[in-house]
């Protein structure tokens, strides 16, 4: 497993139908070692703390090997070439991972990086902040339907994370995994 990509951003105005909203959600890499604090990474901010960052939910992790369908899906929208490439951290993401999908992280398992450990701690729900930043309006219930949401993850070991780092994964309680607990809670009755 490894991590490909830290992303940071400040919050800054996202334009989404004819208003501006404050987001962090465009996040982009950052190309040296990171400092991890108990509320998230150096130089990175979260504009709605109310749905975003906090102890439980820190830093955002997003598997990589999800980016070709949004790759593909954008295209089918027609707000992206077919070669077009979606740079790290386009999910809004803080850290991109190879290795590591929703159906095998648990609730629980920490994530164990050279200089840091985060632990699972939810799935990311989508809003209406995804959709503008994908550059259409279904992307947030492509996110839901497909279950490919990435995970928070809660700072049980300060430190720094970089690029190109390997990570292992230390079992927690294994009781719940971020796509049984993502489906549960956006399952229509």
């Amino acid at each position: 497993m490894q991590l490909l990509s830290v992303n940071t951003s400040r919050a800054e105005p996202l334009p989404i139908d004819g208003r501006t909203v404050l987001s962090g959600i465009r996040k982009k890499p950052v190309g040296a070692a990171v400092a991890v604090h108990p509320l998230g990474l150096a130089g990175d901010e979260q504009a709605d703390p109310s749905v975003h960052g906090g102890l439980s939910k820190a830093v955002y992790a997003y598997p990589a090997e999800h980016y070709d369908f949004w790759r593909t899906v954008r295209a089918q929208a027609q707000v992206g070439g077919w070669d077009d490439s979606l740079p790290w951290g386009a999910m809004g993401e803080n850290l991109s991972l190879s290795g590591l999908l929703e159906s095998d992280a648990w609730i629980g398992d920490v994530l164990v990086f050279p200089g840091c450990e985060l632990a699972v701690s939810e799935p990311r729900y989508p809003c209406f902040k995804f959709n503008a930043v994908m550059g259409f309006n279904k992307a947030s219930k492509l996110m839901t339907q497909s279950g490919w949401c990435g995970f928070y993850l809660a700072v049980r070991q300060p430190g720094t994370i970089e690029a190109g780092q390997s990570f292992t994964v230390r079992p927690g309680p294994r009781e719940v995994s971020i796509a049984e607990l993502f489906r549960a809670k956006t399952r229509k009755d």
